[in-house]
């Protein structure tokens, strides 16, 4: 049977303070997302943007937390869309920032405990985004998805996370940049960590595949969110949090290969594009390219991109 594959728009930037992430949703499809998957033979259905309900007055005890009632809002949207996308093919949320994986892990993970399979989590990010409501110092919400994944407490006046994901259950790769706070939560769990440190030792192959074998070895669902700070600046230059040092051209159509080969993931997010920071579309592109590959597209087949 044809996969079905539903794109879902989250044009939302309010888990940070930088503007732009709300026009991520429209730059994939003006970058041809849509084409990319059709021309390898899926169904594409575009459910078009996801519109949450009016903001509610939210207060919480940490003063520096800023938009909670509009993410709260956006959470409780985007689980709703996400578990009916999980029940009809493969959803791609189309970010917006990374605050939007507060609810559509939410609802991947209520749909996979429907289901009685177990879910796994591939983090690829520059950052852990391990804080809480509580211990953000900064105030920006897209910091803590991890830890509300977890069941980490400390989320107030959030609803508690509808099946919290074990920590030997996700899987951070990629990361280079923690704050003090999430390093001391990250002590505290059994989540694999495959820091930048890691994969300059290891290589890119060996800790993919190690987690891989335990995802299929559970009969488990992959959840991968694809941050685009993950890549490195040079290559990818439309994010407000650029870290130096991240993934290469080369190492992250790797990863979306090695993730096609192994038959396991089920849903994905796109997260952090900001347009207004873009040069040329070059950043959209090249992660349309990367859903591309990991959807089973080899790079020979790639056409040559040109920015003149």
């Amino acid at each position: 049977m044809t996969r079905t594959c539903i794109l879902i728009g989250a044009p939302l930037d309010c888990g940070q303070r930088r503007p732009g992430c709300l026009m991520g949703p429209a730059a994939y499809r003006v970058a041809g997302l849509g084409a990319t998957l059709g021309d390898l033979g899926y169904r594409v259905e575009d459910r078009g943007d996801v519109t949450p309900p009016p903001a509610r007055d939210q207060t919480c005890a940490n003063a520096a937390v800023h938009h909670l009632g509009e993410t709260m809002a956006w959470t409780e949207a985007l689980a709703w869309a996400a578990r009916a996308a999980m029940a009809d093919g493969f959803p791609i949320f189309l970010g917006g920032d990374h605050s939007l994986s507060l609810g559509t892990v939410s609802g991947v993970a209520a749909h996979a405990q429907a289901l009685g399979r177990p879910l796994f989590v591939l983090w690829l990010d520059a950052h852990s985004d391990f804080h809480t409501v509580e211990t953000t110092a900064s105030g920006n919400l897209h910091g803590t998805p991890v830890a509300y994944i977890a069941g980490r407490d400390g989320f107030a006046p959030f609803p508690p996370f509808p099946a919290p994901v074990p920590a030997e259950n996700i899987c951070l790769f990629g990361i280079r940049s923690v704050d003090p706070a999430e390093h001391a939560g990250l002590l505290a769990h059994d989540i694999a960590i495959n820091d930048m440190r890691v994969l300059d030792e290891r290589g890119i192959i060996a800790p993919l595949r190690e987690f891989l074998h335990r995802v299929r070895a559970a009969d488990g669902m992959l959840h991968v969110s694809l941050d685009v700070d993950f890549l490195d600046p040079v290559i990818a230059p439309a994010v407000g949090t650029t870290v130096p040092g991240g993934a290469t051209f080369r190492e992250a159509h790797l990863v979306m290969e090695l993730l096609h080969e192994s038959a396991l993931v089920s849903s994905l997010d796109l997260v952090e594009l900001n347009p207004f920071l873009d040069e040329r579309g070059r950043t959209a592109k090249l992660m349309v390219d990367l859903v591309g590959s990991l959807m089973g597209r080899k790079v020979f087949d790639r056409p040559t991109r040109s920015f003149g």
